[in-house]
């Protein structure tokens, strides 16, 4: 049994692997044909699973001592002179794309700029970084120092994870995450070390000691759960504070319920939870 527990082991890696082999093809072909490295210029496009990378010149490059042909699964290619990434509704784009087969992810170089076009009824979410990086094995892509736009609402933060056809997308600075509400009579904004966010119904929480500025009125917490389309925010604390210093305004208790269309706060009488549940990234426990 245990033999044959190894033997799938291997077939699962082995199909990761295979996988994970790009396909390039376009322009002039240049090299080595048997080692290697192999060059094209001019209408370059490269191919795994269901990501498409297209570039004016590539370099296919195998580890030293294996053909290219043996090297598959091991290879490491370059999309340079403006790079175009598509997956899906997703298209990213920036100076230069490196893409290694051993671990499927191709790491765009920035400034790198992504748009991910809405589903009926939803915004367009827009992205920006100065690094992402795209798993093949998943539709997953991460950001650094990142922006993230869509619709009214805006966030800042160190490094992004998003998960494109959910929508998921997971903000995380030690510095502080900035989450931006864009309205006429000011800003609302959420500031936490994490914030998790489904940009399609947008609904997020946010974790770690939360802060809701919400004009004069400031609501500070252990965590937050926060939906778009009420305009309300559920604050938990010990206790959660609400205050607004300019009016001589505080209220304090273990749950807060922020309505930030009308600027008004109260107790919580209802026993809630988070719901971190519907906001766990693919494979969290």
């Amino acid at each position: 049994m245990r033999r044959w527990g190894w033997l799938a082991l291997l077939g699962l890696a082995l199909a990761a692997t295979n996988v994970r082999v790009i396909q390039v093809e376009g322009g002039r072909l240049s090299g080595d044909l048997r080692y290697g490295p192999w060059t094209f210029e001019g209408g370059v496009k490269g191919r795994v699973k269901d990501l498409t990378i297209e570039a004016p010149r590539a370099t296919l490059t195998a580890p030293k001592g294996k053909t290219m042909q043996e090297a598959e699964g091991e290879r490491e290619a370059r999309f340079e002179g403006g790079v175009a990434v598509r997956r899906g509704r997703v298209e990213a784009r920036g100076p230069t794309l490196v893409y290694r087969e051993k671990t499927g992810e191709g790491e765009l170089l920035g400034p790198a700029r992504m748009r991910q076009e809405p589903k009926p009824g939803e915004d367009p979410v827009e992205v920006e970084g100065s690094r992402m990086t795209f798993q093949v094995d998943t539709d997953t892509s991460t950001t650094e120092n990142a922006l993230l736009k869509s619709g009214n609402q805006e966030g800042r933060a160190g490094f992004v994870y998003y998960e494109e056809e959910r929508g998921l997308a997971v903000f995380a600075d030690p510095k502080g995450v900035v989450l931006t509400r864009k309205r006429k009579d000011g800003d609302l904004r959420i500031l936490a070390p994490e914030v998790r966010s489904l940009t399609g119904p947008k609904k997020l929480i946010a974790t770690g000691g939360v802060r809701l500025v919400d004009g004069d009125l400031v609501t500070t917490g252990e965590s937050l759960y926060y939906d778009d389309t009420t305009g309300e925010a559920i604050v938990l604390g010990k206790p959660a504070v609400s205050e607004n210093k300019k009016e001589g305004f505080r209220l304090s208790g273990a749950t807060l319920l922020h309505n930030v269309n009308r600027h008004q706060v109260r107790v919580y009488g209802k026993a809630f939870r988070l719901p971190v549940e519907d906001f766990k990234k693919l494979g969290e426990k």
